[in-house]
């Protein structure tokens, strides 16, 4: 009888208060849809970290001819077969290095014109032109530092250049998306409370006699306040449903669209879209019950 009631009574709430359960909904859908998106964000980057530096190497690259007068580094003229070996013999005794791969002047041209076809300088530019490098593999990308203090000067040895340099914009990029996924997701549950709050005020004054009444008779303050609470949790569980139709349509779009076009990237997969889901409920409705319960504290007093 009193499940009854209290179901009774949260149909009778939400009827005489459409709009803003309405409104209350939207808010929570957004605002919780940016915060998981957040979360995954956060997932997608950790993610691409993990897959992208565990591919990129570091590069030494070696003085050429042309070198001699544009570089004070290369000042000797082009790297002699002897300071090549040299650098392939100190990297052998490096317990960081995994693999060191060696990259001839022809080789490193070929590579260039693979991947710019349409560059003007093909024509003016020779093979001779491209440095010959140590292509080298590191057991930890991220101790970078310890190649380039150990080659950066050697006779030789034009620079020392990490390829994460190249991916760190990236990262930058995404982690910018992040952080204004989560400022807007702060400034959307903010608006949700207010508008819970408002929501609870608004149906608590409408039904004062009624609730003014069980108090009489000798209800609990439990029984009193549980139909607006569990209004506000609906609500919410409304919104949290709608917030995780967008995230599970989002994920859709980029393994079904995105993916396919942008191959460079490793996109999480919808297992963390799944765990990120019943976070999002839980967070709604205890924000909305939380908010529901401290507003009726004031305004359910007889």
């Amino acid at each position: 009888m009193r499940a009854q009631f209290v179901l009774s009574e949260i149909g009778v709430g939400l009827r005489r208060n459409l709009t803003m359960t309405i409104a209350v909904v939207v808010s929570v859908a957004l605002s919780l849809a940016l915060a998981g998106a957040s979360l995954l964000v956060r997932d997608q980057v950790n993610s691409m970290k993990g897959y992208w530096y565990d591919k990129v190497e570091v590069s030494i690259y070696f003085c050429t001819k042309s070198d001699a007068t544009s570089s004070a580094q290369c000042a000797r003229g082009a790297a002699t077969d002897q300071q090549i070996q040299d650098v392939k013999v100190q990297l052998d005794k490096m317990p960081l290095v995994q693999t060191s791969t060696f990259e001839s002047s022809a080789e490193a041209y070929k590579r260039w014109k693979e991947t710019n076809p349409d560059n003007p300088l093909l024509a003016a530019v020779g093979a001779e032109a491209m440095p010959q490098s140590w292509r080298v593999k590191l057991s930890d990308p991220t101790k970078y530092d310890v190649v380039q203090s150990a080659f950066a000067g050697k006779p030789g040895v034009k620079s020392v250049e990490d390829q994460r340099k190249i991916l760190e914009n990236l990262f930058g990029l995404l982690n910018g998306l992040q952080t204004a996924a989560f400022v807007i997701m702060v400034l959307m549950l903010f608006v949700a409370l207010l508008l819970i709050v408002n929501t609870v005020r608004v149906s608590a004054f409408s039904r004062r006699r009624e609730t003014g009444i069980m108090r009489l008779v000798g209800a609990s303050n439990f029984y009193v306040q549980m139909p607006f609470i569990a209004e506000a949790a609906f609500a919410a569980l409304l919104g949290a449903v709608m917030a995780s139709g967008l995230l599970l349509a989002g994920h859709f779009f980029v393994q079904n669209f995105l993916a396919e076009r942008v191959q460079f990237i490793h996109f999480i997969g919808l297992s963390s879209v799944l765990t990120v889901i019943p976070l999002l409920v839980v967070v709604g409705m205890g924000m909305a019950a939380v908010a529901a319960f401290f507003t009726l504290r004031k305004y359910l007093k007889v």
